[in-house]
C-alpha cells in the first residue's frame, strides 16, 4: 500500500515538473542571448536549510525568529536579511560575524543535501547551448560555487555574480548589469529566472525581463 502511494507520488511529482518546464520554456521564448538564473530557491530547492541555519545562529545569540521573514526577503544579500532581521525582531546581530556563522552552519551540515529544483535545472541544461548562461546570487560564491557543483552544473555556468561582487546587491540593478556585461550581452536580451520580489525589483531596475519561477 504505501509503496503504491509513493510511486504514485512520484509520478505526480514527475508530471508537475514536465509541466513546469514546459511553461517556463515557452515563458522563455523570444530573442533573448542570456538567461541568468537566481541560485537559492530557484535552481537549488535549498531555502528551508537556509532557514535553518539563520534560526539556529539566532538561537545560539538567544533570540527565537520564524522562518517566513527569510522568505520575505529572498534574493537579498545575507548582509542586507540579518539587517532586516535587526529591525523585525529589535535585535543587535553584528551582520558580517552572523553571516560568517549561518555560512558556516549551512556548508558544514546542509550543502551537501542540497536538492534541484527540476524543472529550472533543466532548463538549464537545455539551454546552455543556446544562449549564454549567468547566475546571479545574493549568497556568497563559496556557497554558490559548492551548490551549483553539488547540482552538476557548474561547468554550464559561463559567469557568476554574488553577494559583495558589486557595489550594490539585489534589489538594485548592479548585480544583472554586471552579468550582462561580462556576458558582452546588452541588458534587454536577458532573461532573469528568480523566486523572490528583490531579485524581481533587480532585474526590471537593470531593463531586464524576468520570470517568477515559482508562478509558473
Amino acid at each position: 500500500m504505501f509503496a503504491a502511494l509513493f510511486i504514485l507520488a512520484a509520478i505526480m511529482d514527475y508530471e508537475i515538473s514536465t509541466q513546469k518546464y514546459k511553461a517556463l520554456t515557452k515563458l522563455s521564448s523570444g530573442n533573448f542571448k542570456a538567461f541568468l538564473y537566481d541560485c537559492d530557491g530557484t535552481l537549488a530547492d535549498n531555502m528551508g536549510a537556509h532557514k535553518e541555519s539563520y534560526i539556529r545562529v539566532a538561537a545560539d545569540d538567544g533570540y527565537v525568529i520564524e522562518g517566513d521573514i527569510i522568505d520575505e526577503f529572498a534574493g537579498l544579500p545575507i548582509l542586507n536579511v540579518v539587517g532586516e532581521i535587526n529591525k523585525r525582531y529589535n535585535t543587535t546581530f553584528d551582520p558580517v560575524d552572523f553571516a560568517a556563522r549561518k555560512h558556516k552552519v549551512f556548508f558544514s551540515e546542509y550543502i551537501e543535501q542540497t536538492q534541484p529544483i527540476d524543472y529550472v535545472v533543466n532548463h538549464l541544461i537545455n539551454h546552455a547551448d543556446k544562449v549564454k548562461i549567468g547566475v546571479v546570487s545574493g549568497g556568497s560564491r563559496t556557497s554558490v560555487e559548492k551548490t551549483l557543483q553539488v547540482l552538476g552544473i557548474r561547468d554550464l555556468v559561463e559567469v557568476l555574480i554574488c553577494a559583495g561582487e558589486t557595489a550594490h546587491g539585489k534589489p538594485y540593478a548592479d548585480p544583472f548589469l554586471a552579468a550582462a556585461k561580462q556576458l558582452g550581452v546588452d541588458p534587454s536580451q536577458c532573461l532573469v529566472f528568480e523566486d523572490g520580489e528583490p531579485g524581481v525589483q533587480a532585474a526590471e531596475a537593470a531593463g531586464m525581463q524576468w520570470v517568477r519561477i515559482d508562478k509558473v
